[in-house]
């Protein structure tokens, strides 16, 4: 799907992609896929209001494991937006030490300019593998001039430069029809030293960062020289030919647009810097409420300084999610509140939403699973009742031990497999491997019952 398709799917388009990776919140995706819409709407719009429609920030609110990073993660996929995903319980407010809720948008801007060269790189990639293949001819067969030719050597006949010609001719065949790809090469590469990490001081990174890159071009670049074969040789010279054929400065510009228009930044456990009404004031409440403060700002719209320029948050999309166990959204400061217009509930997943989970998604463990053992010539086929026993299984745990939703799947197939995917394929010679009812029943079935172990291991 083309990057212009992504931008103009309609909110039932976007649900409908989204069905493909996630199980149910059909609500949650119905909003982010209307904020998603919302942004392809304000560029549409007219110049005049463009700059006065401002995202509706989303706040998904559910216990761990429904899916409300996973869901943000798709949009952001699904957009080809920039995106970041933070903890809100990481930062702390100025004059702490430790991360300021700024770097988030510095960490948004990075991303941003990382995937905008990448896909410079795709652009130039036929002009950059022909260069490759030049040099790669260079370093094989060297050209030779002749005397008339502006190179006084003195004794390179017209001859010996036809031959040579001829034998580049041939070569550059090979080289394209993969010929030569075994034989061993020498190249020049950049030595890639470890570089130091220069510190600015609290709500001064780019300070630090800025010294770190006059530090970086005083010092020579180096390089040295590598044997290899032309295969891995292809791969590196491409890297440098594609670096050398994108514009950087359009890169940083184009990548700002993008962060300032599209960007989405997730801030996860915003539930931990809530402050319980009935903790009252005190202690390390005040450092929670700094945070909050803090990120008021950048969630209202501001600018942030970074090493590229003014990033302005206005239209970022903002989106946060916590489980609210101990807290209550209403714990956070009315400020904060009112910037999460869209609040959003997600439900617990049922025993049917783990059978979906583990038979639906394009990107299934139980397929997950699958790619794995074919890495050992092994094909494993998991029946239906089988799928829907660790769907049971799955839920009877959450419901008994410890309610961690889809996560718990993991821990299930994890503990489930473990004994397969110890003995192969040395104890275990079968290439095919079917996973029914019973086996689930006899490995796990001792496990689950009893309580005490399976609060350590499930």
């Amino acid at each position: 799907m083309s990057q212009d398709n992504q931008a103009q799917l309609t909110p039932f388009q976007i649900v409908s992609e989204l069905d493909k990776y996630i199980i149910g919140q059909k609500d949650a995706k119905r909003s982010v896929a209307i904020a998603l819409r919302n942004r392809w709407r304000r560029m549409n719009a007219d110049e005049e209001l463009r700059n006065e429609i401002i995202p509706n920030n989303i706040m998904l609110i559910g216990p761990t494991g429904v899916g409300k990073t996973e869901i943000a993660r798709r949009l952001a996929r699904l957009s080809r937006a920039p995106f970041v995903k933070v903890e809100a319980s990481k930062f702390t407010e100025v004059g702490y030490v430790g991360r300021d809720v700024e770097s988030m948008i510095r960490d948004l801007v990075e991303i941003g300019i990382s995937m905008v060269k990448i896909e410079m790189q795709e652009r130039v990639s036929e002009k950059a593998a022909e260069a490759v293949e030049k040099r790669l001819l260079d370093i094989l067969i060297p050209p030779i001039k002749s005397v008339h030719g502006g190179t006084p050597t003195g004794f390179n006949s017209s001859d010996d430069v036809d031959l040579n010609e001829k034998t580049r001719a041939k070569f550059l065949e090979k080289l394209k029809a993969g010929d030569l790809e075994d034989r061993k090469v020498e190249i020049e590469v950049s030595d890639k030293k470890p570089s130091v990490q220069v510190l600015g001081p609290q709500g001064m990174e780019d300070f630090g960062m800025n010294i770190q890159d006059m530090l970086g071009n005083m010092v020579p670049k180096k390089t040295k020289k590598r044997t290899m074969s032309i295969t891995e040789a292809r791969k590196v010279l491409l890297g440098e030919e594609s670096e050398r054929l994108i514009d950087h400065d359009s890169a940083i510009q184009e990548a700002l647009s993008r962060v300032q228009n599209n960007g989405i930044v997730f801030i996860d456990e915003v539930d931990k810097i809530a402050t319980s009404s009935a903790n009252g004031k005190g202690g390390p409440d005040v450092s929670r409420q700094g945070v909050q403060r803090d990120l008021l700002p950048i969630v209202e719209g501001s600018n942030v300084s970074t090493k590229y320029g003014m990033v302005k948050t206005d239209h970022i999309l903002f989106i946060a999610s916590g489980a609210f166990h101990m807290a209550k959204p209403s714990d956070l400061i009315p400020e904060l509140q009112g910037r999460f217009p869209i609040r959003v509930e997600m439900q617990s997943l049922t025993e049917d939403d783990f059978y979906q989970i583990l038979s639906k998604p394009k990107t299934a463990l139980t397929k997950q699973y699958q790619a794995l053992f074919k890495a050992d010539g092994v094909t494993i086929d998991f029946t239906d009742e089988a799928i829907r026993e660790i769907a049971h299984l799955a839920a009877q745990v959450n419901d008994e031990v410890e309610n961690i939703g889809a996560r718990r799947l993991h821990t299930i197939l994890s503990s489930l497999l473990e004994e397969l995917m110890f003995s192969i394929p040395d104890d275990i010679k079968e290439t095919a491997i079917t996973i029914d009812k019973s086996y689930v029943n006899k490995q796990l079935d001792g496990l689950v019952k009893n309580r005490d172990l399976s609060h350590f291991i499930l």
